[in-house]
């Protein structure tokens, strides 16, 4: 199951479960769409993987497996 990590692991801009502004890689390796197609060209800084729409989950499951509050920032 998905994390869904709570903020973009280059800026630290907020991305809520919901966004549809949060991209990840295979690993879950967070980022903004900001950022994505900015900076990083649409790979990921950690691994070099393809960045993708993370998917939203729905209200109902949402309530029963929340979303992580574990802020992670990429290493420099």
């Amino acid at each position: 199951m998905l994390e869904l990590r709570p903020n973009c692991e280059r800026c630290d801009r907020d991305l809520p479960p919901d966004s549809t502004e949060a991209m990840i890689c295979s690993f879950e390796c967070t980022f903004c769409m900001t950022c994505v197609t900015g900076p990083l060209e649409g790979r990921c800084p950690n691994c070099g993987g393809e960045l993708a729409r993370r998917p939203r989950r729905a209200a109902d499951q949402l309530a029963r497996f929340p979303a992580s509050t574990t802020r992670v920032r990429a290493k420099a």
